[in-house]
């Protein structure tokens, strides 16, 4: 996957908090062979040097940090958060979330397009976490995003892939742009099936870190997605209503 210059070969990104330990975040990433991480701003205080132990575990995993905006609510919020998290990572990549619902943590779409457009403007190359909605998405990419990163389900729900029929209308309304399902996959096989509709990433947090064993979820993750891909670039049937056996009928027996 190319996104902004930069291939990848791991179709798996994996967010950072909420993890029991430094040392399980650390496990979790290497078996889910991610080379992108998210990580919000909150974790990397100027401020007595707070989290400096976990911005040193994240360089030690030698990954890409992908910041986030996670918790903006407002366009100046996102913006603002956005170029204080390209001071203190280094990097121009930032995961854009203006959120407009506080229940759902559905994007405020509106706010969204703006922000994305301000940020692109100031040279940031930005991911935004947006809706399954065809018109937002064109939206985001005239105002500079070159990659989609539309829902599966509320953030944190693991309730998988809410609109199928969206997400599959997205991915033939933009074949060439890469759209990664970030926010509510819960399981392996939700991976799996956003992969077998031509997705091209996912990204994902609270199911491997709320798991009881994160890491080997992290492991099950990847290997869904792997097979997702597969299963995608081998052409798969298409399904039937009715039955289709699967041995031929010309030439078995039969009685008078």
């Amino acid at each position: 996957m190319d996104v902004y210059g930069t291939k990848l070969t791991s179709r798996l990104l994996l967010g950072t908090s909420q993890y029991p330990s430094p040392a399980i975040l650390a496990e979790a990433v290497r078996a889910a062979g991610a080379e992108v991480v998210t990580v919000s701003l909150r974790r990397e205080s100027g401020a007595g040097r707070a989290g400096q132990g976990f911005w040193s575990l994240i360089r030690s995993l030698d990954v890409k940090v992908l910041p986030n905006t996670a918790g903006c609510h407002t366009v100046k919020e996102a913006v603002a958060t956005a170029q204080m998290a390209r001071e203190v990572f280094g990097t121009s990549w930032v995961k854009l979330e203006v959120i407009g619902h506080h229940d759902t943590l559905q994007p405020d779409v509106f706010g969204l397009v703006e922000a994305a457009r301000i940020l692109s403007e100031d040279g940031f190359q930005v991911f935004p976490y947006t809706t399954d909605d065809l018109i937002v998405a064109e939206k985001l990419l005239e105002a500079g995003c070159q990659v989609l990163m539309p829902w599966g389900a509320p953030i944190g729900s693991g309730r998988g892939l809410n609109n199928l029929f969206a997400l599959r209308s997205m991915r033939s309304h933009f074949p060439d742009i890469p759209l990664v399902v970030d926010a509510g996959i819960g399981l392996p096989s939700h991976a799996a099936q956003a992969m077998e509709l031509g997705y091209d990433a996912i990204l994902l947090n609270t199911a491997v870190a709320k798991a009881g064993e994160p890491a080997r979820m992290a492991a099950a993750f990847r290997l869904a997605v792997e097979a997702g891909r597969e299963a995608f670039l081998a052409d798969p049937m298409e399904p039937r209503d009715m039955a289709a056996p699967s041995t031929p009928l010309l030439g078995t027996a039969f009685r008078n």
